[in-house]
C-alpha cells in the first residue's frame, strides 16, 4: 500500500494495487475503503463533510490555535490515548512524531481488540 495522504491526528490514507483507497484510523485501529479510486478520493477530500469525517478539520483548526502545528513527520498526539475515558484532560494533546504514534497505536489497539466494549482493561507498556 502507497501513502496517499493523511490528517492532522495520524490517520493514513492508504491506496492498494487496484488503486482503491482505505483510511487506517489510527485512534481505533481500524481500516476501511473509502473511495475506489485516488481520483474519487480527491474529489471527495474536497467536500466539507469529508474534510470533517475523514480529516476532523474542525479538530484540526483549534489544535493549531493552540499552537499544535505538525510538520510532514509529525502530528497531534495525546499523552493518554483518545480510547481511554481518561483522555480528556486538560493539556492531553501535542505535537509528536507521526511514526511513533502510529507503531504504539498499533500496538496499544492489538491488545484490547478481545475485550468486550467497555470493559476495563490493564496497559502494559515495555520498554
Amino acid at each position: 500500500m502507497a501513502l496517499v495522504a493523511r490528517s492532522a491526528f495520524g490517520d493514513l490514507f492508504l491506496r492498494d494495487e487496484a488503486g482503491k483507497i482505505f483510511k487506517l484510523d489510527i485512534t481505533i485501529g481500524q481500516i476501511k475503503e473509502v473511495a475506489r479510486s485516488e481520483a474519487e478520493f480527491r474529489d471527495l477530500a474536497r467536500t466539507k463533510e469529508k474534510r470533517v469525517q475523514w480529516f476532523a478539520e474542525s479538530d484540526e483548526l483549534a489544535a493549531i490555535e493552540r499552537g499544535l502545528k505538525p510538520s510532514q513527520d509529525q502530528c497531534v498526539a495525546f499523552k493518554t490515548p483518545i480510547i481511554f475515558a481518561e483522555a480528556g484532560t486538560p493539556n492531553n494533546a501535542y505535537v509528536g512524531s507521526l511514526y511513533e504514534q502510529v507503531s504504539f497505536l498499533g500496538d496499544l489497539n492489538r491488545q484490547p481488540s478481545q475485550v468486550p466494549e467497555g470493559s476495563k482493561v490493564q496497559l502494559r507498556i515495555q520498554k
